[in-house]
């Protein structure tokens, strides 16, 4: 549903009908891991600056933030009524945006 390559490159992440978040290799095609919590579909991946960690939207009305080191998730945010449609980190990963389904748009501080 949603792809993104890693600020650096070597990583491609993908949002899944299944879900998940998949992470793969970019140079090799090379699986790396899977990236499970989400309870719906995942609609939206955006990687902060530094590449430490990713930032999910899913249908199942949260925001994830998981470490790219461990590929544990970090913080779950709630706070949208409906599906999590975009997700996108501010330029000095401070902060990011999430946009759903019920015409809300968030912005939430990050860690």
């Amino acid at each position: 549903m949603s792809v993104v390559f890693s600020p650096d490159g070597k990583t491609l992440a993908a949002g899944t009908w299944d879900r998940t978040i998949g992470l793969w290799e970019a140079a090799t095609g090379k699986h790396l891991r899977k990236l499970e919590g989400h309870t719906a579909n995942v609609s939206s991946v955006a990687f902060t600056p530094d590449g430490k960690s990713l930032v999910s939207g899913s249908w199942d009305h949260t925001v994830r933030l998981w470490d790219m080191s461990t590929g544990k998730e970090r913080i779950k945010l709630e706070g949208h009524r409906d599906a999590v449609r975009c997700v996108a980190v501010a330029a000095d990963g401070r902060s990011l945006a999430s946009a759903s389904s019920d015409a809300t748009v968030l912005i939430w501080n990050l860690p």
